[in-house]
């Protein structure tokens, strides 16, 4: 996985998951990760939450393409809080969002606060030295790692998710 570009597909498939989970996709865009994740999820429910309308009505015409059902929507600002219930997902997701967000710490405690005890949420972003894509912003596997600390989360697993970006599976303890 390592020498090819971000392959959500093949990322998630490297991840526990089971097919009733419910999960959350903060920062979904128009569903690059989403839409894996629900046919892995085949029996869940997942939330795919963003704050542009545009990106969400894009996902919504993919869900309609690949006819999936287990997919709703969420038009939210993840830096002020998604309306859904403390300790109710099983997984979250936080793919390309930490550079784009202005308190990556609330994001993280976003994520902490939806998640179900003893329950798991995977971070990828880019690389810090990366070629590609956006430079300014990125956010640092150790700054992150920080973070994740200071929260009391319990690093699962650290890795490669592709040539350009880094990924952390973490659980809330």
């Amino acid at each position: 996985m390592n020498e090819e570009f971000l392959n959500p597909k093949k990322v998630l498939e490297t991840i526990p998951l089971r097919g009733d989970m419910t999960a959350c996709d903060l920062g979904c865009g128009s569903g690059g990760w989403t839409i894996p994740l629900a046919k892995i999820l085949d029996n869940g429910v997942i939330y795919a939450v963003d704050i542009l309308d545009e990106a969400l009505s894009a996902l919504k015409g993919k869900i309609e393409r690949e006819r999936l059902s287990n997919i709703r929507t969420i038009l939210s600002d993840i830096e002020k809080g998604v309306r859904i219930g403390d300790s109710s997902i099983d997984f979250v997701l936080l793919s390309n969002i930490l550079f784009q967000v202005d308190d990556e710490k609330f994001v993280l405690e976003e994520a902490k606060r939806l998640l179900k005890p003893d329950k798991t949420a995977l971070i990828v972003d880019w690389k810090e030295n990366s070629p590609i894509g956006l430079k300014d912003r990125r956010v640092s596997f150790d700054k992150t790692r920080s973070i994740i600390s200071e929260l009391g989360f319990k690093i699962e697993k650290e890795f490669d998710a592709g040539k350009y970006h880094w990924a952390i599976l973490i659980r809330k303890l």
